[in-house]
């Protein structure tokens, strides 16, 4: 009699999950082969011929729509973070202590947090500080204000020369500078390739004595960036352009906190006097590249582009995200491309870094609120220049430190240790200026404890200062429904 064996039910459940595993995988490997083809077969095909300073981004969007969709997500003001994201965000409201610091400059009249590309030209009207001029050759702010917020400003270089740019009043190039920072700001209309169109970082690099020419695709994903999210500063001495606000990057000693200080101290470039304690201030703009050079992602070699405009994927196409915004707005694409923790545990970590560098440079404000309101009380006691003089380079000092910290949004989380170093500069250098100053009130035996104003809101800190801000948002409103409308033409 044959002898048969009839298999056990596991094994058969065993072959079955087995089969349908294989089969899955085949298809997964079907799946790829036949999208990594369609991706070897895709032959870009231009809907439009794209001359040389094109400025339009809808005409850049017709060869390339799913980037210049993205671009279009920079609309969005929606998403904000524990102190920043692209919200409009008054900062002056959140922190009335910056108009005291700033008093006597154009930023204790406005403030507000960068919203998205998009927006870049139409806040540039909106904004008080750039005044309501009366005509093309009226106005506080020079033509050179404009260089970073329009792919128009490359094509007005192109015509009138770099320093036929940065001449004149802002208003008289109103009606040319009116498309949104985008493709034409960081691309060649031929190639695509990365490219620089201000020249400022080109100048820099030359002073520096490097060869901006001989960067990699890599470093190019952050250069195009540190274009514009840099320390830079109106030189009314460049050769050549005597008396024009020829926009500079204090770069030539270095690109640290330390070695601008430096360097600015040497040239004797001078911001704004500060208008209660009388100390020669520098204004930081928004040393972001610079404190980005000090941080760990970039030692790893991650570039800009890399967290805020990550990599993507559509119909099989790889292309580059230009919502350009804050990572944690989608850390699925970007943080986590590299970091296997939780959403909730990454957006800690960036949290308690920005916490920490917060809570130490709120104390170094109110430190330098103090300083300055004590070196008005020692002018107004009758104090001279000379025994002022070492105290306000203490005030200038720490100003700059605390500024540098400050001006960079996202500084606190790409270099938190740098910031802290500084910070910790700002209030070592604010309390020599204060030591000084007491012994000089000490001398012309007045109180050295000086009170602390009542600056519990922008209007009273305004008011403190002589701001008639009813005054400028009416003028302001006048220049939006006139001048503006007759640039814009709606």
């Amino acid at each position: 009699m044959e002898n048969t064996k009839k298999r056990k039910p596991w094994v058969n459940w065993a072959l079955f999950i087995g089969t349908m595993v294989l089969v899955f995988l085949l298809g997964l490997l079907a799946s790829s082969v036949i999208q990594r083809k369609a991706e070897k077969e895709y032959v870009f095909k231009p809907t439009v011929k794209i001359s040389e300073w094109e400025a339009r981004n809808e005409v850049w969007g017709m060869n390339f729509p799913r980037e210049f969709q993205s671009y279009m997500g920079t609309a969005d003001t929606s998403f904000r973070s524990l102190y920043n994201g692209n919200a409009f965000i008054d900062m002056l409201e959140e922190e009335p202590r910056l108009v005291i610091l700033w008093a006597g400059y154009a930023f204790s009249k406005d403030y507000n947090q960068p919203r998205g590309h998009f927006y870049a030209v139409e806040d540039v009207y909106n904004s008080l500080r750039t005044g309501a001029p009366k005509g093309p050759d009226d106005g506080p702010q020079p033509n050179t204000c404009w260089t970073c917020k329009s792919p128009d400003v490359p094509r007005m270089m192109a015509k009138l020369g770099v320093a036929g740019f940065y001449k004149g009043k802002w208003a008289s190039l109103g009606s040319e500078i009116i498309n949104p920072i985008g493709c034409g700001d960081c691309h060649d209309p031929e190639t695509m390739d990365l490219r620089i169109t201000r020249p400022a970082l080109l100048e820099a690099f030359t002073a520096m004595g490097k060869d901006l020419s001989k960067a990699t695709h890599q470093e190019m994903r952050s250069l195009v960036c540190a274009q514009c999210h840099v320390e830079y500063y109106f030189d009314k001495k460049h050769p050549g352009a005597e008396d024009i606000s020829y926009l500079t990057f204090p770069w030539k000693d270095g690109t640290s906190a330390d070695s601008m200080l430096a360097y600015y101290n040497k040239v004797g470039h001078v911001d704004f006097v500060h208008a209660f304690s009388k100390a020669p201030i520098l204004k930081a703009q928004h040393p972001d590249y610079e404190a980005f050079l000090t941080g760990v992602h970039y030692d790893r070699g991650v570039a800009c582009a890399d967290c805020h405009m990550p990599y993507m994927k559509e119909g099989g196409q790889k292309f580059t995200s230009h919502r350009v915004t804050s990572p944690l707005a989608y850390i699925n694409q970007t943080c986590q491309v590299c970091h296997r923790e939780s959403e909730e545990k990454l957006i800690e970590n960036v949290y308690q870094r920005q916490r920490k560098v917060k809570e130490i440079r709120d104390q170094s404000e109110v430190l330098l609120v103090r300083a300055h309101m004590e070196a008005k009380a020692a002018w107004d006691a009758g104090a001279t220049e000379p025994e002022m003089q070492p105290a306000l380079e203490h005030i200038r000092n720490a100003q700059w430190y605390w500024d540098y910290a400050a001006a960079g949004h996202g500084n606190s989380f790409h270099a938190p240790l740098e910031m802290a170093r500084i910070i910790a500069k700002s209030i070592d250098e604010t309390s020599s200026a204060r030591l000084l100053i007491a012994r000089i009130l000490q001398k012309l035996k007045r109180n050295a404890d000086v009170p602390y104003p009542d600056i519990t809101t922008k209007e009273k800190a305004q008011k403190l200062i002589g701001l008639d801000t009813k005054t400028l948002s009416q003028e302001k409103k006048e220049f939006l429904n006139t001048t503006v409308k007759s640039w814009t033409g709606r």
